[in-house]
């Protein structure tokens, strides 16, 4: 005897109908799709003295982020944790996407990490990163 893995349109051999073969498929690739955590859009840019980053960070708080320039990378991590389903909160439906999130940045060799400047307001953080002539290996960044 030979073990076989389940699959769905192998339950009864072949569907009967188009339609229920469509349905199979359809329940298939919702069932089987993995749930991704949390990841902030980002927007990246550069004018003549700096590089520029925005973060879309919305229901995440400023103590939960983390900013770091290290070797040319500029790193934002931190986490986007759910609301807490008290006694007098009932939820019906939960779209958001909550867990810890980390997205790196290779930079030019020529910024001033000194001078990075990391500011979060209304649920975006926008980090300005200065460009200068010497290179700086790794430097922690407060947010403000």
């Amino acid at each position: 005897m030979t073990v076989v893995k389940y699959h769905p349109f192998y339950q009864d051999r072949m569907p009967q109908t188009f339609s229920s073969l469509l349905d199979n498929f359809i329940n298939e690739a919702v069932t089987t799709r993995k749930t991704q955590g949390f990841t902030p859009q980002v927007d990246l840019w550069e004018t003549k003295d700096a590089y520029e980053v925005e973060l879309a960070l919305p229901g995440v708080y400023k103590e939960d982020i983390n900013v770091e320039f290290q070797e040319g990378v500029l790193t934002v991590s931190g986490e986007r944790k759910p609301k807490e389903n008290g006694q007098d909160l009932k939820f019906h439906k939960v779209e958001s996407n909550f867990g810890k999130f980390s997205r790196s940045f290779q930079l030019p060799e020529q910024v001033d990490a000194s001078a990075i400047d990391a500011q979060f307001e209304n649920g975006v953080l926008h980090i300005s990163v200065p460009k200068v002539e010497e290179k700086v290996v790794k430097h922690q960044i407060a947010v403000k």
